[in-house]
C-alpha cells in the first residue's frame, strides 16, 4: 500500500534527479531506503559502543550464568527469525519447543 506525500524540493535538486532517473518517485525511494539504512548501522554500532547495562552484565556473567538467572518462564522465546517457539536447554542451547 501506497500513500502520497507531497515534497518540497530546490529546481536544481529536482533538474539532478531528473538526470539520474525519469522516474523521480523511484529516485527518492530508493534514498530514502538508503538514508533510513545508514542511520539503523549509525544506530546498532553506536549501541555496541554503548551498550545497555543489561547487555555488559550478561557479557561479563557469561550466557549460562545469565540463563540461569532468568525468571521463570522467561527461557521460553521466539526465533524471530522462523517464528517458531524456542528454549534454552543448558548443554544444548536454543532448541525449537515441541
Amino acid at each position: 500500500m501506497n500513500e502520497r506525500v507531497t515534497v518540497t524540493l530546490p529546481e536544481q535538486v529536482v533538474r539532478d534527479i531528473e538526470r539520474q532517473e525519469h522516474n523521480r518517485s523511484k529516485f527518492i525511494l530508493q534514498a530514502v531506503q538508503n538514508e533510513l539504512e545508514r542511520r539503523r548501522i549509525e544506530g546498532l554500532q553506536r549501541s555496541l559502543s554503548t551498550p545497555h547495562p543489561d547487555s555488559e552484565n550478561v557479557d561479563q556473567a557469561g550466557i549460562v550464568e545469565w540463563i540461569g538467572r532468568m525468571h521463570e518462564g522467561d527461557e521460553d522465546l521466539v526465533n524471530i527469525k522462523t517464528g517458531e517457539s524456542v528454549r534454552w536447554i543448558p548443554g544444548k542451547g536454543w532448541t525449537k519447543e515441541e
